[in-house]
């Protein structure tokens, strides 16, 4: 039975299909390495989200002003940035990436359910640093690419891979590949439930052999990054927490000291 992620994957094909990946504009490259950044942070290494929607809480934020707000996520302390280009389901924009790439000289995410080359030659003429995969999309034929040969391609272009599981059985096929960073997403695409508990057992069961893991969704305290960071948990991708916030640099600021 179809359940949400077959839903963002069927949509991801007709964006591609509708040309918003075309006729990009190609912006100056930055070629910044967010693992180098998790690996030599001083404090908790944070990646924040701009993120205007998603599918679970609705409209997190109105009037979204990529600008500013990365500004505030990298005065806030944040290692990276991830910045959300999916258009149908979180309301994301190719232009907010452009946006704070020209702001900020931190890594950034280009967050998008990626299918086919195409938005790699996009991530990279934008001067995107790192990509998400879905192991998932992989696994289920979505992909027109196998994962070994996209992972090929994005580091042909000068991308950094996060690939992001939420299964035990992904996981551990994740830490063997090319991927540079290995996400465990605490909402399940299939339901989108969040538990944190989620990246507990997978890493409390499985060998991270040597990958750098990034904990995904659901952080909303300095309590809960703790709590993540103790199971072996090295970074953190936090979204909506920071988006809903009235002071995004204070609540940047409030996270990445809870280590």
């Amino acid at each position: 039975m179809a359940d949400f992620l077959d839903t963002l994957a069927q949509s991801a094909r007709a964006t591609i299909d509708s040309g918003y990946y075309e006729a990009v504009p190609e912006e100056a490259a930055s070629r910044v390495s967010l693992k180098k950044a998790i690996l030599e942070a001083k404090h908790a290494p944070v990646i924040t989200e701009i993120k205007a929607a998603s599918p679970s809480a609705g409209t997190i934020r109105e009037n979204i002003k990529a600008c500013s707000i990365a500004e505030s996520m990298e005065k806030g302390g944040a290692i990276g940035i991830s910045v959300l280009t999916e258009p149908k389901h979180f309301n994301g924009s190719l232009s907010s990436l452009v946006k704070a790439r020209r702001t900020v000289k931190l890594p950034i995410l280009m967050k998008d359910i990626i299918l086919r080359p195409v938005q790699l030659e996009v991530a990279s003429n934008l001067g995107a640093n790192v990509v998400l995969f879905i192991e998932a999309l992989f696994d289920r034929g979505y992909c027109e690419s196998t994962l070994s040969d996209m992972i090929a391609t994005a580091h042909s272009k000068g991308l950094e891979v996060l690939l992001e599981t939420h299964t035990e059985a992904e996981f551990r096929y994740a830490v063997g590949t090319r991927a540079d960073l290995v996400g465990i997403n605490n909402r399940n695409l299939a339901t989108l439930k969040v538990d944190l508990n989620v990246t507990k057992k997978i890493l409390e069961q499985n060998n991270a052999e040597g990958k750098i893991v990034v904990s995904e969704s659901g952080v909303t305290t300095p309590a809960e990054l703790r709590f993540l960071r103790l199971y072996g948990a090295q970074a953190f991708l936090v979204g909506s927490a920071v988006m809903l916030a009235k002071d995004i640099e204070g609540k940047v600021k409030e996270l990445v000291s809870a280590l």
